[in-house]
């Protein structure tokens, strides 16, 4: 089943504790203190991988950022492209696969979070993806993303979690592959729609959990070079028991024949 199409609908409304404000000023500040120079234009050129509903892009755009929005979900985008217009903000949205990303030209920024490259399954997977943000990046341009780690996949096990809200409910069934580190859940949506009626969605999303060890090879083959990382919750150091990772990475050179 294809994933964010019945979830894209109450995406907003199950995500509103998402902190994206701060998501927003910790972007800002790194791009502040290793984006490229003030004197090219790509500096105020961001991109949104993985935008989802843009919520976050709307953000960026509102910051002062020239923004690109790419996601995979046609529903998301669908979303995205509502609020664009509600907001008169000035983005470009593009419906592509982060593994064949292409852009017209580069761009001073790159940034993907809320978990979008542990949808990325394989080792090459990860490392195309990369690759395709190595190539649009300028030169030394700044790539921020973050992931959940094995360990917090490990902690959600095979679990069921439901939620019922005023006009919509979910049950998550999750499933746990310790062999492969994959982290399957199975969602069950309820939506009301008219007449007091609720219509049901079903879909299924895999995401695999890494490590920062991982992510640092990935990014090493793909032409890149680690700046930091940190505890994406804390901000602190990463430990054995950090659940999710922030990475600030940076483009070192480009493989011309992708």
């Amino acid at each position: 089943m294809d994933s964010y199409m019945g979830f894209a609908k109450v995406y907003d409304e199950l995500m509103d504790a998402t902190p994206y404000g701060e998501w927003c000023q910790r972007i800002v500040a790194y791009i502040e203190k290793y984006g490229v120079s003030e004197s090219v234009v790509e500096k105020n050129l961001v991109l949104d991988l993985g935008c989802g509903t843009g919520t976050l892009t709307e953000l960026m755009a509102k910051r002062g950022y020239d923004m690109i929005g790419v996601d995979l979900s046609e529903e998301m985008l669908s979303l995205a492209m509502e609020k664009k217009e509600a907001s008169g903000l000035d983005i470009l949205y593009l419906h592509q696969d982060m593994r064949e990303l292409d852009l017209y030209s580069t761009v001073g920024t790159v940034y993907s979070v809320c978990d979008s490259v542990n949808y990325l399954l394989e080792d090459e997977d990860v490392v195309q993806a990369f690759r395709r943000v190595n190539l649009f990046l300028f030169p030394k341009g700044l790539f921020l993303f973050d992931f959940n780690t094995v360990y917090k996949y490990e902690q959600i096990g095979d679990s069921v979690i439901a939620e019922s809200r005023e006009d919509c409910a979910f049950i998550w069934d999750n499933y746990y592959d310790p062999d492969t580190h994959e982290n399957e859940y199975d969602l069950t949506i309820y939506r009301q729609e008219e007449d007091d009626l609720y219509r049901r969605f079903d879909e299924t999303h895999v995401q695999r959990g890494y490590t920062l060890g991982e992510m640092r090879a990935f990014l090493k083959t793909a032409g890149m070079e680690l700046i930091e990382a940190i505890d994406a919750d804390t901000g602190e150091e990463v430990t054995e028991m950090t659940e999710r990772v922030f990475v600030a990475a940076r483009e070192h050179g480009k493989d011309i024949s992708l």
